[in-house]
């Protein structure tokens, strides 16, 4: 299910921005329907298919910003460089069905809330290109009674864009690439096997914190008058992370992709200023 909700987020939000400011309005919002394939959990060997609805939904406000990055509060910015509140969200994980993980407590879904530094390193205006370096950190809270914190977790990566024009519909083409680092305490929830929960297949295990492994994504998009089209591939790599010997850890390297298409239901009269 976690998975099931990334991949479709993905789907929904990862047109790419211009390096050129136009006008644009304020708010565009769409639904339509996808399809993806992805893994029950990162370092699973079951992949799983489904057809998804995809929302599309951007906002372009110059405080709370809703786009292929989630939903921002900007703290401040400048010609370099932006800092900003993210926030982001994933539906419990339930252990039946997989044969790695059965019989153990599913996860709770949760909530991560943090600061993150957006560092504009390039910009090529002729190829209409820019490289973007993006250090979030967030702090991930279990939602359940009594709240409590899960860990904390972080995914710094090189964003490179490029768009076909300048006009508001073009084709656009991200590549993103970084590692991904956890605290013990999320690694612990998504790949220790405490005591009572260990088998002969299944040992117990404390899983450490530090770096934990790293991801690659494609993104090609368009947004057309009327509908918007996209599609994404993603490549995990576990070589090197520090729960790579987990017992629940049975694929190094997994993919997850995607393809989607949503109809535009409704856009602001307002324009605005934005190189989303």
């Amino acid at each position: 299910m976690r998975r099931w909700l990334a991949c479709t987020g993905v789907l929904a939000l990862l047109a790419c921005g211009s390096v050129h400011a136009a006008q644009k309005p304020l708010w565009e919002a769409g639904l339509g329907i996808g399809a993806i394939s992805f893994p029950d959990y990162t370092g699973s060997d079951q992949q799983r298919g489904y057809i998804v609805p995809v929302p599309y939904f951007v906002y372009r406000g110059k405080i709370l910003k809703a786009n292929r990055d989630g939903v921002q509060a900007t703290l401040f910015g400048s010609t370099r460089l932006r800092a900003y509140i993210s926030l982001s969200a994933s539906p419990p994980i339930s252990s039946r069905g997989d044969a790695v993980r059965n019989a153990m407590p599913d996860v709770h879904a949760t909530l991560g809330v943090g600061p993150a530094l957006e560092v504009r390193l390039w910009r090529w205006p002729r190829a209409h290109a820019r490289l973007q370096l993006l250090l979030p950190l967030q702090a991930v809270y279990g939602i359940a009674l009594p709240l409590r914190q899960l860990g904390w977790y972080s995914n710094p990566v090189l964003n490179l864009d490029f768009r076909d024009s300048e006009a508001q519909y073009g084709w656009n083409l991200g590549l993103q690439a970084g590692p991904i680092f956890t605290d013990r305490r999320y690694a612990q929830t998504y790949y220790g096997v405490a005591p009572a929960y260990a088998t002969a297949t299944r040992p117990a295990y404390a899983a450490p914190g530090g770096y934990g492994g790293s991801q690659f994504t494609v993104a090609l998009s368009r947004r057309f008058q009327r509908f918007w089209i996209g599609a994404f591939m993603r490549y995990y790599d576990l070589d090197g992370a520090g729960y790579a010997s987990s017992p629940l850890v049975t694929a190094r390297h997994n993919i997850a992709a995607g393809i989607g298409i949503a109809w535009m239901l409704g856009q602001s009269t307002r324009q605005v200023e934005s190189r989303d």
